[in-house]
């Protein structure tokens, strides 16, 4: 479906997820965070910036497990920086599809 987030048309799935991850951009991640309680700082953004990465290179959408051994960020921190459910705000602020498992 087709919605307007940070002034601009895109397309989402039932959950909210962006389903072309061409229209994201850093006015997107910053109104998705939002919409679920973030403000982002350089730290969040460095995630995003990982996952956006990873996501593009490997054609899915990293795990907790992944962003932490292969990003380099703690496990905790992203707790903290992304709290409750991290892989899945983490893709969702990101503009890339929930990872699978998440539920």
């Amino acid at each position: 479906m087709l919605v307007t987030i940070a002034g601009r048309p895109v397309h989402v799935n039932e959950e909210g997820f962006l389903t072309d991850a061409g229209e994201w951009d850093e006015a997107v991640a910053a109104a998705l965070a939002a919409d679920i309680g973030l403000t982002l700082s350089d730290e969040h953004l460095a995630v995003i910036r990982f996952v956006r990465r990873d996501f593009a290179e490997r054609g899915t959408s990293p795990t907790l497990r992944r962003v932490s051994s292969v990003g380099g960020f703690e496990i905790k921190r992203l707790f903290v920086l992304f709290p409750k459910k991290p892989a899945k705000k983490m893709s969702y602020v990101a503009g890339v599809p929930k990872p699978i498992g998440c539920v």
